[in-house]
């Protein structure tokens, strides 16, 4: 996949080193030049060092989540395309709103779709159109609990979480803590029943 005069870098960003090990030991078999970042700190460490061609990102991470790392990656960095990959979020598809090109349910993707998803990114232009804010926040609610949401400010991109505990789908405001914009968001009943039905399987 990668040319054999020149190695494209992809930067690695997860907080489980069994993870960072392995997808190098995938990524390297077909000649990709990968480094390792236990967090978002770490890999904005990194990305101070050497820019890579593009970055597999996991978002549940302790210091600094991948939400705000994939924030401020787009922010600074627009033209590194992005994959963003969890097992902890009911989601399998790609999520509206995610600062990501493309996104993997951890554990739920072959290494030929990760490799396919790599070529893919690394070929398409880095040129991203630029996309109306959204007056509602996108959301995520864990799979392991529902006691807390996170959203991303249209804003700011800034991630934060929100406890809350209310079902329905009246409109709800929160103030994001990055930069005071209220933020406006609706918790879907849909997306919560999905969470409780596959709560049990997750014990």
């Amino acid at each position: 996949m990668a040319s054999a005069d020149f190695q494209k870098r992809i930067l690695v960003v997860d907080d489980e080193p069994v993870i960072i090990l392995t997808m190098t030991a995938i990524l390297e078999r077909q000649n990709f030049a990968v480094r390792g970042a236990a967090d978002g700190f770490a890999a904005l460490l990194a990305l101070r060092q050497t820019l890579p061609d593009l970055i597999i990102s996991d978002l549940r991470m302790p210091n600094m989540s991948g939400f705000e790392f994939l924030s401020i990656v787009r922010r600074r960095f627009p033209h590194i395309p992005i994959i963003a990959v969890s097992g902890e979020f009911v989601t399998t598809e790609m999520p509206a709103g995610l600062l990501a090109d493309a996104f993997l349910p951890k554990g739920g993707y072959t290494p030929q779709q990760l490799f396919d998803t790599v070529a893919r990114l690394i070929a398409e232009s880095p040129i991203r159109p630029h996309l109306a804010k959204a007056d509602k926040a996108p959301l995520w609610i864990p799979r392991s609990t529902a006691e807390y949401i996170i959203a991303t400010c249209p804003e700011c991109l800034r991630s934060f979480p929100i406890d809350d505990h209310s079902v329905g789908s009246d409109v709800r405001t929160s103030d994001c803590p990055s930069c005071g914009n209220v933020v406006r968001y609706v918790v879907d009943s849909a997306t919560l029943k999905m969470h409780r039905e596959k709560q049990p399987s997750l014990k």
